[in-house]
């Protein structure tokens, strides 16, 4: 069984959201990195921005394992 429009165009969206939320998170982190040399932060600050961009990245990881899961269904049928 073929996966319908809607179904695909739901699958493009969250991949797109996924895309954005990595590269994003990348794009913070390392001005949170340069910021926080230029300004002399403490490392403790610049630990939370890294466990900010972990979380960010464990979430992206979940949810493309979701799509993965998802198109595998999408595309036997289930």
């Amino acid at each position: 069984m073929a996966a319908t429009p809607a179904q695909t165009e739901a699958l493009k969206r969250d991949a797109r959201m996924v895309a954005f939320v990595i590269a994003g998170t990348m794009l913070a982190w390392m001005a949170a990195q340069w910021l926080g040399g230029k300004m002399g932060l403490e490392a403790r600050y610049v630990f939370l921005f890294d466990l900010a961009a972990l979380a960010a990245f464990f979430w992206a990881l979940v949810v493309t394992y979701q799509i993965w899961r998802r198109n595998k269904s999408v595309h036997r049928g289930n």
